[in-house]
């Protein structure tokens, strides 16, 4: 478990809640917006030990007293946390919340409960929710986690103090994968500039099959113009199908390996952009790809460069948002094929 000094990119947040701390005036709810991997969900929990440790220093835990202690181990009944069952947070699960947070906090000063995906509440669960939100019990701090606050319900973002969280900067996720992950420069380079701001990505980039997959991935890209109609559903399906496995096999709901390859494919969008304007080749994400990349750009057309970009990155809003990831990668390949010309 990290404490607020330990997590990266996110000053003004912490800073935030740090002056909260101070003030002794905590909201009771608060919505962390931004992209997956950005550390909203180890800053909600670094506040939980903050608020609760017994002898805090500069707004920190100081890890060492009984509730940082437990905190640490992972054995601190104040701390709940709530996830998407399959495609949604249930009604069921936010009545055993209700039933949870009518009982004063078991060890520390507060019980913080942590959303994530708070998008994911469907309308009856989010209308229970509300209610608990309008008058929760004393003792009790709500935070909702969500990368896009209009996917929630207006009247749920009104009564929560909102914290963006921020993409993290290239070079402190290049720094972070050096110190703690031991990275060769090389593989350092080109995992920060495939994250797109977000730590959670580089790690699970660096850590799974991706990198190994990435010349395929590439390829099935560069391959839209030179395909039929047929053949591109064909591609479309399946990855469909090759990354619903692997959600069942990771007991996921969304498919990171799926983001990933979006992620990918818009930096190859972006590297076409940047050749087309005759942009300076040391800005290239995929530079190992540059001749290709040179030639591709200079038969393709601009706006439906920039178009496919915008596609890309909408698709990875979606799954971002746990929608449908099957019908997500059909739509997405298809309309990429239609640009191809």
């Amino acid at each position: 478990m990290k404490s607020f000094s330990h997590i990266i990119g996110q000053e003004k947040a912490i800073g935030f809640l740090k002056k909260a701390i101070a003030r002794g005036k905590i909201p009771h709810a608060f919505l962390f917006t931004g992209i997956q991997g950005v550390g909203k969900t180890t800053t909600a929990i670094a506040f939980t030990q903050a608020i609760n440790c017994l002898e805090p220093t500069e707004g920190e835990g100081c890890g060492k007293c009984l509730m940082c202690r437990r905190m640490i181990s992972g054995n601190f009944p104040d701390l709940l946390i709530i996830e998407p069952d399959g495609q949604n947070i249930k009604i069921e699960q936010i009545r055993e919340l209700n039933r949870s947070l009518n009982y004063r906090p078991v060890a520390g000063n507060y019980r913080v409960t942590i959303i994530k995906q708070a998008e994911a509440m469907n309308e009856e669960s989010a209308n229970s929710f509300l209610k608990t939100l309008e008058e929760p019990p004393l003792g009790n701090i709500l935070i909702l986690e969500t990368v896009e606050p209009r996917d929630l319900l207006s009247t749920i973002v009104s009564r929560c103090q909102k914290i963006p969280f921020l993409p993290i900067s290239f070079h402190l996720i290049k720094e972070w994968l050096k110190t703690e992950m031991n990275m060769d420069d090389e593989k350092t380079l080109l995992v920060s500039r495939l994250s797109e701001g977000s730590l959670g990505r580089a790690i699970n980039i660096s850590e799974g099959t991706f990198l190994a997959e990435r010349q395929d991935y590439i390829s099935k890209i560069m391959q839209l113009s030179a395909i039929t109609q047929e053949q591109a559903m064909g591609t479309a399906l399946e990855y469909a199908g090759k990354f619903k496995r692997r959600d069942k096999e990771s007991d996921g709901s969304v498919s990171k390996d799926m983001a990933e390859l979006m992620g990918l494919w818009k930096t190859w969008y972006r590297d076409l952009i940047l050749m087309k304007v005759n942009g300076p080749a040391e800005l290239l994400i995929n530079s190992d790809f540059s001749r290709k990349l040179k030639g591709m750009s200079a038969r393709l057309n601009i706006d439906n460069l920039i178009e496919s970009f915008l596609i890309l990155d909408q698709a990875q809003r979606d799954l971002d948002r746990n929608l449908n990831t099957g019908l997500i990668m059909e739509n997405t390949y298809m309309k990429l094929k239609r640009l191809a010309v």
